[in-house]
């Protein structure tokens, strides 16, 4: 199972823009941001598919020019359904989607990932993206498999679970890395086992004679 980014991504906007949509009261708010959340992310898998080496260049190398381009996309496209008004989903989707390729770029750069691993991370949403938004999200987004997807109905991780998770996965792609390495390890030669209780002998005849010259 793919690390749950949608869930990490979903914290981290709670903690790092806890000004967003801050007029609404807390359920509102955050019904708001998941359905942006997943609007986004489901946006990047879409691209994904059809130009997967984009995607990863934006991801290792975020622009902003890409950021509002999508955003204006999704915020434009007839199927979108939200409630908001037009200045405040195009910012409010502007800010994630910024958020969510920064949080990625941290990822990838921290976890040695390439085209291939960046692949299989994001294709391994879907399940954790499954029953997070309303149809209208996937209509837009246009991850039409998940059209009609029932809520996961699973309790929340935590930050710090998350966080345990997210550094779990950031050791095992390190671990991968360096297992391509070629490891080279420092053997004891024989000679030196046989060397050992002559020197111990040695030093302890040095601090005989010196005890008994102290004491003659």
């Amino acid at each position: 199972m793919a690390f749950d980014l949608v869930q990490y991504f979903a914290e981290q906007i709670e903690s790092q823009k806890p000004m967003l949509l801050s007029h609404l009261d807390r359920e509102e708010k955050r019904s708001h941001i998941r359905q942006i959340n997943a609007l986004t992310l489901g946006e990047l898998i879409n691209q994904l598919r059809s130009n997967g080496e984009k995607v990863y260049q934006e991801i290792s190398n975020p622009d902003e020019l890409y950021i509002q381009e999508v955003s204006r996309h999704l915020t434009t496209n007839p199927s979108n359904a939200s409630t908001l008004s037009r200045t405040e989903l195009e910012q409010l989707t502007t800010e994630v989607f910024h958020l969510q390729l920064l949080e990625l770029k941290q990822l990838h750069d921290t976890g040695s990932h390439s085209l291939q691993s960046i692949r299989e991370l994001l294709n391994g949403q879907i399940e954790h993206l499954s029953g997070q938004a309303d149809d209208w999200v996937w209509s837009t987004n246009n991850l039409t498999e998940l059209l009609g997807s029932k809520p996961n109905l699973q309790e929340d991780i935590s930050l710090e679970a998350s966080m345990k998770e997210f550094n779990q996965m950031v050791h095992q792609q390190n671990a991968q890395h360096d297992d391509n390495n070629v490891a080279v390890e420092a053997t004891v030669p024989t000679w030196s086992k046989v060397v050992e209780p002559v020197v111990a002998i040695a030093i302890l005849w040095i601090l005989y004679s010196a005890a008994t010259n102290m004491f003659a």
